[in-house]
């Protein structure tokens, strides 16, 4: 890190040392088991989405038949409305049938009208016990979609837990560090590996309150690496983020005057074309 010396026109102008960092992400196991396969290794260039490990899942995938075949099981209680409602339906449509031929009758004096007084309560009869049939099995339908129901939370619970047995890369990056290995058991939440950006790297810088003036958002700065022989590479960066409160100088920092304390940071953008380095010092001219 370093602070900005000035801007004024003479040399040296913002002459400051500071290191790059970049934006990190540490990857964390989202379910409890052994670690089957971590294909990932310090350095490696991972696209975001790609599947790079997965944790254990018998016991789920065991877990998930299990309550498949419970649920299968309460399915078959339901009833079949259609077919134990049939006969009783059959019935009644026979009686209504029936009556209609009894009126016949009565009105052409064949038969008394208490053989039509009959049908009549037979038919009421035969309504009654439809009617008692259809709430019967409508409650016996509901108890099995009841205890259905709970069944199939709890497979999706398990396919959504078998899904986050899965170690899937969040963001595209450099893996920076890794801290387990294949066949290690691992907790919820335990850190399996780090990755950063290291393709735009962010150089930290800090200004004096009275140079804020001379510094605004995306102003294009020249910032200047250490190369062989002596040399510099320049490199084109970005001032990204201007800090809107002041802090103490940071210890490692060293101002152009020793009466200056406190400080505003500021990160700039620089595109990586692979030669810069997490933590490698840098200089920053505007």
């Amino acid at each position: 890190m370093g602070l900005l010396a000035g801007c004024q026109t003479e040399e040296p102008r913002f002459d400051a040392s500071g290191n790059f960092e970049t934006t990190e992400y540490v990857v964390a196991a989202k379910a409890q088991g052994q670690l089957l396969r971590l294909a990932v290794t310090e350095g490696d260039e991972l696209p975001a989405g790609r599947e790079v490990g997965v944790i254990d899942t018998t016991q789920l995938y065991l877990r998930k038949r299990q309550l498949q075949a419970s649920t299968r099981a309460v399915r078959q209680q339901t009833p079949n409305v259609s077919a134990q409602l049939g006969a009783l339906a059959q019935q009644l449509a026979n009686l209504q049938r029936e009556r209609h031929r009894v009126v016949n009758l009565v009105k052409a004096d064949a038969v008394p009208s208490k053989q039509l007084d009959d049908i009549d309560y037979q038919i009421a009869t035969a309504r009654q016990q439809l009617a008692a049939q259809r709430s019967a099995l409508s409650t016996q339908a509901s108890g099995t979609a009841a205890q259905s129901a709970p069944l199939q939370e709890q497979v999706r619970q398990v396919v959504d837990q078998l899904r986050q047995s899965r170690v899937t890369n969040p963001v595209a990056g450099t893996v920076l560090t890794v801290y387990v290995e294949p066949s290690e058991v691992v907790n919820y939440g335990q850190p399996l590996y780090k990755i950063g950006d290291t393709k735009t790297l962010i150089l930290r810088a800090y200004v004096a309150g009275d140079q804020l003036t001379c510094v605004k958002l995306r102003q294009p700065v020249k910032v200047l690496v250490d190369a062989p022989g002596g040399k510099r590479r320049e490199y084109d960066g970005r001032v990204q983020w201007i800090s809107s409160k002041s802090e103490f100088t940071p210890k490692v920092i060293q101002t152009k005057e020793d009466r200056v304390n406190l400080v505003y940071a500021l990160k700039i953008a620089v595109p990586n074309d692979g030669s810069l380095k997490i933590g490698m010092p840098a200089d920053v001219l505007f």
